[in-house]
């Protein structure tokens, strides 16, 4: 899962529903609602590291991975301008691999949906599993199957700030995957530089999620609505999952 290479420079800029500081409290909320200390704390498909970064200065002991170099790059500037060291590691979150145990993960703003394959979101369950202490918690959000079908489908969207312009384009095809197509122009001198990424999302079942999760060794806690300890509703567009590794 190599995407949001060109994506890594601009993406805090573009990413309008990221909610940095909206999560990070979620995310400490849930783990006092189901009286749980945060303790060893890893923070999957890190990004570019804002949400890592924002529960390190809310005193959390925490490390982040990710599969794209270049987004772990903007991670690691972020975290050593705002004074933070940080461990930040590249790896495949289906391949996961730790050097100690974790009591918590999380997995934010629909990471796991880059796994088209139902076999890499097993493995990457499983992973987790492997190096969660018991009792840990499992956070996690994905997009849902309705807003692939009703809201991304074949659409196209635009995004833009005073420092670049971007063109989105879905397609949608079978098993609820959208292929995603990014367009970045950037001026410069009154020239436009151009770069592209492209890259495919799948939208799982909640009953699959939890399916997944329960053969992993986790036990389902909690299916809310995004940044809500609410049910969710048919017509949401992200929801999250909170499970605790089983004994």
């Amino acid at each position: 899962m190599d995407s949001y290479n060109s994506f890594a420079e601009y993406y805090d800029e573009l990413l309008e529903d990221g909610r940095y500081e909206d999560r990070c409290k979620y995310v400490l909320d849930a783990a006092e609602r189901f009286g749980h200390p945060m303790g060893k704390t890893l923070d999957l498909a890190c990004g570019t590291g804002t949400l890592t970064l924002l529960l390190r200065q809310s005193g959390v002991d925490v490390f982040g991975i990710d599969g794209s170099v270049e987004m772990l790059s903007e991670a690691m500037q972020k975290s050593l301008a705002a004074g933070e060291h940080i461990l930040y590691v590249c790896q495949q979150m289906q391949n996961l691999e730790l050097a100690e145990n974790i009591d918590t993960c999380v997995c934010s703003l629909d990471s796991l949906n880059h796994l088209t394959d139902e076999g890499d979101v097993r493995r990457t369950f499983s992973g987790v599993a492997k190096y969660m202490n018991p009792g840990g918690l499992f956070i996690f959000d994905v997009n849902t199957v309705y807003k692939h079908r009703e809201v991304l489908a074949d659409n196209a969207f635009i995004l833009e700030n005073e420092h670049v312009f971007c063109a989105w384009q879905n397609f949608l095809r079978k098993d609820d995957i959208v292929d995603i197509s990014l367009d970045f122009f950037e001026e410069e001198n009154g020239v436009y530089h151009r770069s592209s990424e492209d890259f495919s999302e799948r939208a799982y079942s909640e009953e699959a999620l939890r399916e997944m999760l329960e053969n992993a060794g986790f036990e389902v806690l909690a299916v809310c609505s995004d940044l809500s300890f609410d049910p969710p509703k048919p017509d949401d567009q992200r929801i999250i999952f909170i499970a605790k590794k089983t004994d």
